[in-house]
């Protein structure tokens, strides 16, 4: 590079090679890449070099120096500046604390942000990153996600009052927790719709997707993508499983297993993909509720969808996870025309074989009976008290390393499960708070012609 000329922007492709390379910002703005596929950046830096400088930076100092390797076209100090916002509202001065239960088990606490749950992670940012763009173009934007729970919520928070955009979120009705819809619905904030819709998670996905897909609307109403299919959400991740090797012992950093409750697979190919980055660490383990489509791929290799059952760990309860597309990207040797008949295929909800090479992926799976056991044993042995979705992570734990479990909600979120496991409900002033709001929310059929139709009707 010839010194004083700017660096060259880090450009970003869809898994399913039909798009046009983006910015950074162009593929955080579009969300889902005009022909189905997720974006990725075209490569991954190396961060070993960099983590004993990084070892005795702040968390939003962590996230900043990280993100400037991804979009250098926004100024390093920007990018403090963003982060240092973003982070500003966490109740912890940590950020993300790494708390010690025993000497091979960890507890990464992911609860601390304003909702509650570890989306706020990237969502808060995300949020910064939509108002920054539509400053700079003076562009409205219309953001659009479907939530099995914290998504929502977060996204929300994290766009609420902005001027110049408008957040949709889609869910299952009846099927988040009380709390969760109270987070989404009682705001308050006139650019803000939650939209219970009939069915699953699945459903209301498959809906977003398919709004995306209909590239033509897309441009009119300037859409983007708030859920774990945007590459910010990801990336925003990535940094706080470099935080937790950090906070480790140097003698358990190349061996940890991080222990990762996830239905979408966003959260956990964040912490694999800082491992290719050159993050030290050892394995990672899928932990999953009892809609375990991604435990049985990993123990049998085959990806086959089935019907979705309401569980004491509702962000999990889905079949078709939105970020398993990069990581199949990297497992069929990065062949986009490959991953174009995969997708059709899973779409179709045909069952898929994949071979899978050697990964450091294992997976484990917890009945609803075995997730209030374990969060009662948890109590009762260490008088920590752990969310549904937390304790899911509490199985087959490997006896010769150490584990990071990443907590990835309050339990005070889930108190009807808390109280019957511990014998205690836990509680948060911001939840109780919500209990007396009214609640607004605008139900409609989980089709692309009503959801469409809706946003058309609201759009500035």
């Amino acid at each position: 590079m010839v010194a004083g000329l700017p660096k060259k922007p880090m450009r970003y492709f869809s898994t399913r090679g039909q798009t046009p390379l983006h910015t950074f910002s162009e593929a955080v703005e579009a969300g889902l890449a005009p022909d189905g596929g997720l974006f990725l950046p075209e490569s991954l830096p190396s961060i070993a070099g960099k983590l004993a400088e990084w070892s005795t930076l702040s968390y939003p100092q962590l996230a900043a120096e990280f993100f400037t390797l991804f979009a250098p076209e926004i100024p390093k100090d920007e990018w403090h500046q963003l982060t240092a916002e973003a982070y500003r509202r966490f109740e912890s001065p940590e950020v993300a604390p790494l708390k010690k239960i025993t000497d091979k088990t960890y507890i990464l606490e992911l609860f601390h942000g304003p909702t509650l749950a570890f989306k706020d992670f990237a969502l808060q940012l995300l949020g910064l990153l939509y108002k920054r763009q539509v400053k700079l173009s003076g562009k409205k934007l219309c953001v659009l996600g479907a939530t099995s729970g914290d998504t929502g919520s977060a996204a929300i928070h994290g766009c609420m009052g902005q001027d110049g955009i408008q957040i949709f979120i889609l869910y299952p009705n009846g099927r988040v927790s009380p709390l969760q819809e109270r987070q989404m619905a009682c705001t308050g904030a006139d650019n803000v719709f939650a939209i219970p819709v009939p069915g699953t998670f699945d459903d209301a996905q498959r809906v977003v997707k398919d709004c995306f897909g209909d590239t033509a609307f897309a441009g009119e109403v300037n859409l983007s993508a708030v859920n774990s299919i945007n590459i910010a959400r990801i990336l925003a991740q990535c940094v706080y499983y470099i935080w937790a090797v950090l906070r480790l012992p140097e003698k358990d950093r190349a061996t940890c297993e991080f222990v990762v409750p996830t239905g979408n697979f966003g959260n956990v190919l964040a912490g694999w993909l800082a491992q290719r980055m050159g993050l030290p660490c050892g394995t990672f383990r899928v932990a999953t509720n009892q809609n375990d489509i991604l435990y049985r791929f990993f123990t049998t290799g085959e990806y086959r969808q089935g019907d979705v059952h309401p569980s004491h760990a509702p962000s999990m309860d889905i079949q078709a996870a939105s970020n398993f597309e990069r990581f199949l990207y990297f497992v069929l040797g990065e062949d986009s025309a490959r991953i174009r008949e995969v997708m059709a295929q899973i779409k179709s909800g045909s069952p898929v074989k994949i071979d899978l090479p050697a990964t450091t992926f294992r997976a484990s799976r917890m009945d609803d009976d075995t997730i209030v056991k374990a969060t009662a044993q948890m109590w009762k042995d260490w008088h920590y008290v752990l969310d549904p979705h937390t304790a899911c992570a509490f199985t087959d734990m490997a006896q010769d390393r150490v584990s990071i479990v990443l907590s990835t909600a309050s339990p005070a979120k889930f108190p009807d499960v808390v109280q019957q496991a511990t014998g205690s409900e836990p509680t948060h002033p911001t939840l109780e708070a919500l209990k007396a709001k009214d609640m607004q929310r605008w139900p409609m059929d989980a089709t692309t012609d009503a959801v469409k139709a809706f946003i058309r009707a609201k759009k500035h």
